[in-house]
């Protein structure tokens, strides 16, 4: 899985998920066996989603960095 994934539904969480934002994933292998995505939200903290929300996004090593600064 890429470290950064964007939304495309934010369907049951419009106040947590913004529809065309990219997020950092956090890893957790066994959200992932079910079929979630744990991602840091609006709110700032990290929380599990259903990966279907979510595309990854494959960026060069120089975006991935300084999205990880920002």
């Amino acid at each position: 899985m890429e470290n950064f994934v964007v939304c495309i539904s934010n369907e049951g969480y419009p106040a947590s998920l913004e529809s065309r934002k990219i997020y950092e994933v956090i890893p957790d292998a066994q959200a992932e066996s079910r079929h979630y995505l744990r991602v840091m939200d609006e709110s700032g903290e990290d929380y599990l989603y259903p990966e279907k929300l979510f595309l990854a996004v494959p960026l060069p090593e120089n975006v991935r960095a300084a999205l990880h600064q920002a």
